[in-house]
């Protein structure tokens, strides 16, 4: 009890200080000479403080209630609309996370691709060669066996070869690099020669394929 009272008396620098103190002293005195004073004294007090809160404007005290449950409601409304989009920018974190993680694992041998296609390429055009004699078919031989596991590896990562002689010309996954005379053979705008062969994880072209366009 000594606290609150000690909270509500005002400060010395408050113009009511002597007031307060006034009353407090005749508070004092009366509780000293007569105890039943005392419950009176309180009572004038109150009385007091009563008549000095009605002094007030009753219209202005009730417009300064309702700017103050205005102000408050929109400081509320203001929390909710952070809350809220606070709710969504961690949802959306979540979903594009969880897209990342989603695409590592679906495009991992795309790191593995990109590796081995040098190496299929360079025996590709190891094939492409000649074997005039026993010694070079046998290396053709060869070739040819590492060529067929390097192919298996790709195909067992879900990565396709893109680029076949006929095919219409799609841009998304073939580089034209060249154009031909179109004839029975290769229509305008199919494929009439692949010079390098394109790639495909799943859905995500890794290399287009470099061709030759009839037009």
């Amino acid at each position: 009890m000594a606290k609150e009272i000690d909270k509500d008396f005002p400060s010395e620098k408050d113009p009511k200080f002597a007031e307060k103190e006034a009353q407090a002293k005749e508070t004092s005195k009366a509780a000293q000479s007569d105890p039943d004073a005392t419950k009176k004294v309180v009572d004038r007090q109150d009385t007091a403080d009563l008549d000095e809160l009605l002094k007030g404007d009753p219209a202005k005290q009730i417009a300064d209630l309702k700017q103050q449950v205005a102000d408050l409601t929109q400081k509320s409304s203001e929390l909710d609309d952070k809350f809220l989009r606070s709710q969504a920018e961690i949802q959306n974190m979540h979903t594009r996370h969880q897209r990342e993680r989603e695409n590592l694992q679906k495009y991992a041998a795309q790191k593995l691709a990109t590796a081995i296609l040098p190496v299929v390429d360079n025996l590709q055009r190891a094939l492409a060669a000649n074997a005039d004699n026993e010694q070079a078919q046998q290396i053709h031989k060869g070739v040819e066996m590492t060529l067929e596991h390097f192919q298996t590896a790709l195909t067992d990562n879900d990565i396709k070869p893109l680029g076949e002689v006929g095919e219409v010309f799609d841009p998304t996954k073939h580089q034209a690099v060249q154009t031909s005379v179109a004839d029975e053979d290769h229509p305008a705008d199919t494929i009439s020669q692949v010079l390098q062969k394109g790639y495909q994880l799943k859905d995500r072209v890794i290399r287009p394929a470099m061709v030759v366009v009839a037009k």
